[in-house]
Parts: structure tokens; sequence; C-alpha cells
């Protein structure tokens, strides 16, 4: 499978792996990673850094935005395998170590199968390995406040809602907000296109992701990089307005579901 790897500004690359996206941000052959994709990703995974120049040995940080499995699909295997340490914020920590999971749940899913474009992504999430159980041993912390030492200086922002610790990552030097899935730009079981949040069912406390599309609103940047969808180029906090706008307007609900047997996530 050829690995779709797209240069957004300086140092900064957006890659589309099953449904999902992840980012490298690199310094000469240095390089941070945000999230991993799917653990059916690693190929592609591996193909991208080599694509702009790194390895698995250069990463100095894998960053994960929230830790279900689309996102943290290959953190442990680089932790494990290259020493690579896996930070996320402090409330993050435990659910990557899956003490508890923030997810949708088999049963909402299934409610909701009727939607147009459920039913593909789920066999598609499947195969990806959506399902597998790949905590990540040793977790740490990042600090909250301030840019990260790491290659692209990504300044983490709290952005909780989707799940309880998700974190955005903001580049101030080149007006990028790596957004995770705070803020996406299209999603296989959404039939819009453009900055919105993600459906309901997939929203671990929906009035806080609303909430922290304010945050996202007080961030200066032009290009928009999701967790699902193209990159989006415009203002972020348009992009956050309008999202807010469709979300009220909206006021679709087919329910949280967060409990019960492991799912693909979104």
């Amino acid at each position: 499978m050829r690995t779709d790897v797209q240069h957004v500004a300086d140092g900064t690359y957006l890659v589309h792996g099953t449904h999902t996206n992840w980012i490298i941000l690199t310094e000469g052959d240095a390089a941070t990673l945000i999230d991993t994709g799917y653990p059916g990703d690693r190929r592609q995974l591996l193909g991208s850094l080599a694509a702009v120049g790194s390895s698995p040995e250069a990463v100095q940080a894998v960053l994960i935005t929230h830790a279900h499995s689309d996102h943290l699909g290959s953190a442990e295997y680089l932790r494990a395998g290259h020493g690579t340490p896996v930070r996320l914020h402090e409330a993050e920590v435990p659910h990557a170590r899956r003490d508890f999971l923030d997810q949708v749940s088999v049963g909402t899913v299934l409610r909701n199968a009727w939607r147009p474009g459920v039913l593909p992504w789920v066999v598609g999430a499947l195969r990806a390995g959506g399902t597998e159980h790949l905590p990540v041993a040793a977790p740490e912390a990042f600090p909250t406040s301030g840019p990260l030492d790491l290659p692209g200086r990504p300044v983490p922002v709290h952005t909780p809602g989707h799940t309880r610790g998700h974190t955005v990552f903001h580049l101030p030097e080149t007006g990028v907000l790596v957004s995770g899935d705070a803020l996406v730009s299209g999603h296989p079981t959404s039939r819009l296109t453009g900055p919105q949040l993600l459906p309901d069912m997939f929203q671990h406390e929906r009035s806080r992701a609303l909430a922290s599309l304010d945050l996202i609103e007080g961030l200066d940047g032009d290009v928009l990089l999701p967790g699902h969808g193209p990159v989006h180029r415009g203002s972020v906090k348009q992009a956050a307005r309008r999202a807010r706008d469709i979300a009220l307007a909206d006021g679709r609900s087919p329910g949280t579901g967060h409990s019960g047997t492991p799912s693909p996530h979104a």
C-alpha cells in the first residue's frame, strides 16, 4: 500500500492511514510523531517516516492526542522496540495503560448501523485492528504548559470531551494546529465535509467537547491537521466557530455508549 504523505508546512507532514491520520514533525532526521494510526497501519507508519528522511530510531517522542486504538496503534511497538517515549496529557495516561476505556460501545455502534457510512467504517476499522488490546506499558505525562522540547516545538492544549485527557498540539511558528479528534474535517460516518465535531456517539462528554472548541478558537493558525479528514486551510478560529454552529444547530444525539466490549474507535 502506498504511503500517503502530505507536506503541509516547514518540517510538518500529514499522513493518511486507515480512516485516520498521524503527523510527523521534523528537524533534520530527528522527528516528533503525533499519533500512530491503527495497529494495521504499521507498515504505512514506518514507510511515512522513511519518506520524510527519518526512522523509528530518530523519533524523539510519540505524542498521543488521545488513547483510542486508531491513534495509539503502534505506540507500544515504538516504545518497547525502540525506546521511544510515549507522552500524553496526565488525564490520558491511565487510558493509554488501559486502566479504563473512554470509547463508544459495540451496542451503540450497532444501534447506529443504519446510518450512512457506519457499516463500511466498522469493516475498515476491524480489518485495521481496531479491537486489538494494545496498552502502553509505561506512558508518560508531558508538561501542560509551554512548548515541548521536541522537533516542531509543539504546545499541548488540553481539550477534553472526546476523551477526558484529549489534547491538541499548537505549532505557533508555522500556524498549524494538530487537532486530533477535538475538531475534524471529515469522517466516514459523517455526511458533512469541512470543520466539524465527530458524531455524538463518539464523544465521551459532548458538552465538554463543545466547550473545548472555545479553547481552539483562541489559538492562532491557518492550517488544521485533524485526526480524521483532509488538511483544512483557513482560519483555525473560524473552523472552530463553524464546528460549534453546526453542532448547536444539528442537535444530533445518537448516544454516548462509553462502556461494554471494546469497539473500533473514531
